[in-house]
Formats: structure tokens, sequence, C-alpha cells
């Protein structure tokens, strides 16, 4: 029997080692423990694999991509650690894992790019420079935007479902041309307030910002302060190319996933 635990669980390094570590933390559901259960019979188990969230994630995705199999982050963990102990052997052998629940459950977690992204494991690599910090990047199609030509109705359902205050205002050609966020559409509807049905008809055009605070994707991090201190939303640019933006929630994310 092969032991499978999130790394931050107590369990595969008390099989290991014999001693009880400190615990740590995990954002895989469903396993893992603080304690040995008086139920668990650790003498069962000949080997214990630890295995990162990151890990556990990106396979609960591969195995969906791969095998069109919906499972879980607790399914990610298992099949992580039955592929390590597949690798390690010399010979073939019969193994046999389990998915424990359906992935429908976590589709705002393991299927998710942003939550993958605020976790740091969509981009690893670190270069010390504002790009790090931008977490939802247009490039990949995980940035929330509108076009000029949306309407006011548009901006305030995207505000409301991605939980954000600001959205860019980006062209058919890729290029962004202004900033809409809460206060305008808020004023917009002060200002005919008997007309609320007519100012959510208006074109985000009509009400947007377009005088922009832009800065480098390879700017120093420490360049973004002053723009937060001026109550400004980023937006980074990656040579003329629009990167997304960067906002103070975006720097404090960035330094809770960095060393």
């Amino acid at each position: 029997m092969i032991l499978a635990d999130p790394e931050g669980s107590v369990l595969a390094p008390y099989v290991e080692t014999g001693t009880m570590p400190q615990v740590g933390s995990w954002a895989v559901e469903g396993i893992g423990e603080d304690f040995v259960p008086p139920n668990a019979d650790l003498a069962l188990v000949s080997k214990a694999y630890t295995i990162p969230d990151a890990e556990s994630f990106a396979t609960a995705r591969e195995l969906l991509r791969v095998e069109g199999v919906l499972a879980g982050s607790s399914s990610g963990t298992l099949l992580a650690a039955a592929l390590r102990h597949c690798r390690a052997q010399s010979s073939p052998k019969r193994v046999v894992s389990l998915v424990c629940d359906s992935g429908a459950k976590y589709l705002s977690k393991v299927f998710n790019p942003t939550y993958l992204a605020q976790e740091g494991w969509t981009h690893p690599h670190r270069h010390g420079t504002v790009r790090d910090v931008v977490v939802s990047r247009v490039s990949e199609g995980t940035a929330v935007v509108v076009r000029p030509q949306d309407n006011l109705r548009t901006v305030f359902a995207r505000m409301r479902s991605a939980d954000v205050s600001q959205i860019p205002v980006v062209d058919e050609r890729g290029h962004v041309v202004g900033l809409v966020d809460e206060s305008d559409v808020l004023a917009a509807l002060l200002t005919e307030r008997d007309h609320t049905d007519q100012v959510f008809a208006r074109p985000v055009k009509d009400v947007m910002v377009t005088r922009l605070e832009t800065i480098s994707a390879d700017a120093p991090i420490a360049d973004l302060v002053p723009l937060f201190r001026k109550d400004y939303i980023a937006i980074v640019m990656d040579g003329d190319q629009f990167l997304g933006v960067a906002t103070r929630l975006d720097l404090i994310n960035y330094f809770r996933i960095t060393p």
C-alpha cells in the first residue's frame, strides 16, 4: 500500500521518518491531516509520497486533458503519487489508484486559471519585475476586459462575476484604449437617476477614462508603489502590447507567494 499525502500534512513524513513533523498548510481538499487518526493503520503502508499542491492540481488537469476524466485535487494527489511510484519501478507491476470525487466541485480552484495564477503555479519563474505581479494576462485569455462598444450593463456583469472594481477597455487590435471603474459607472447613474436603463445601455467609450498610467512589464516592482499611492491602476505594457493590469491586491498577493 502506497500513501499519497499533500505537502504540509504529517502522515507521509511520519511514515518515512517515524517522527511527527510540524504541520503545514495545503490547498488540496479532503485529504491530509495534522495528526494520525486512530483508525489509520500505517503499518500497512510500505511507501509514502509527499505531493505539492501545484503537482496535485496539474495532475488533475492532465487527467482531464488526456483521459477525459473530471476529478478533484485529491484524485490528482493520488495519481501523482501513483505515477511517481510507477517511475521508480524496475519491472512491470499492476498499480491501482482511485478517483475519489468528481472535479465538478472544484471548478473555481483546480480548473480556474485565475486561481492558479494567484497561487503562482501558472508563472512559477520569477523575474523580479512588474511582469510577476500581473495575474490575469490578455495574451493568455484570462484578463477581464471590455470593448469600447460594449454597454455598461456588460461592464457591471463582468465586474460582479470577476469580483473586480475596474476593467481595461481594449479595442479589436488588442490595444488598451481606456479604463472603466465602478466610480465611472456610478457617476453616470447618479447623473441620470431617472433613466437607469438608458444609462446601462450606454457604450463604455462614453464614460471610460482615457488618461492611462502605463508601466513596463520589465520595470522594477518598486516602481508600482508611486502609482498606487496616487490611487492609480497600473496598465502594464510588454513592449507595445498590453499585458494586463496590476493592482494593490495583486502586489500583496505577489509578496504572499514569493519566498
